[in-house]
């Protein structure tokens, strides 16, 4: 298939896509190896391509053990955990682990700001998958495409991690009040 042809479809699908609700999260709590199977069928669309795996069992314990992601109760993960992992999943694509670390700030997700969440990544993607659809039908060059997306993905990154940099200080800076 004609990689234009393949990217506009791939733009096309987006447009319309979302990671799933709070309340399409499973309401029972599932083993690690549920997790995997319901995020990886639910974030596929993020996946580089079919070798790519957004997420492992390494990288949950890891996320643990690194106080990232709640520890799971009786091995079970409930609601917020998988809220949790879908954004984790998706911020750690463009931030460091001890900067989401940061922007949880040692709590549970709670379904506001997985909503908040979703709402900015929603709207990034399907402005991004309608202006790559656009770019696609105007027959600009896919590698121009790529840079421009990567150069604005870039700056935004470069922003958050200014933020959470400063989030994190002022956290040190209160711990060390008397």
């Amino acid at each position: 298939m004609d990689p234009v042809e393949t990217i506009l479809a791939w733009a096309r699908e987006g447009a319309s896509l979302s990671p799933p609700e709070w309340e399409q999260l499973p309401t029972i709590p599932l083993y690690v190896d549920q997790v995997l199977l319901y995020l990886r069928d639910s974030l596929r669309f993020f996946e580089r391509d079919q070798e790519d795996q957004l997420l492992t069992n390494s990288m949950i314990n890891n996320y643990v053990k690194n106080g990232v992601l709640p520890h799971p109760e009786k091995k079970k993960y409930s609601r917020q955990h998988l809220a949790a992992l879908v954004t984790i999943c998706m911020l750690k694509q463009v931030l460091a682990i001890p900067d989401i670390a940061t922007l949880f700030q040692g709590q549970a997700l709670d379904p506001e700001l997985y909503g908040a969440f979703l709402d900015a990544h929603t709207g990034a993607v399907r402005a991004t998958c309608q202006e790559l659809q656009a770019s696609c039908e105007k027959g600009e060059d896919l590698r121009r495409a790529a840079l421009r997306l990567a150069a604005q993905a870039n700056a935004q990154r470069a922003a958050a991690e200014r933020i959470l940099c400063e989030l994190a200080e002022e956290g040190r800076d209160k711990k060390q009040r008397p």
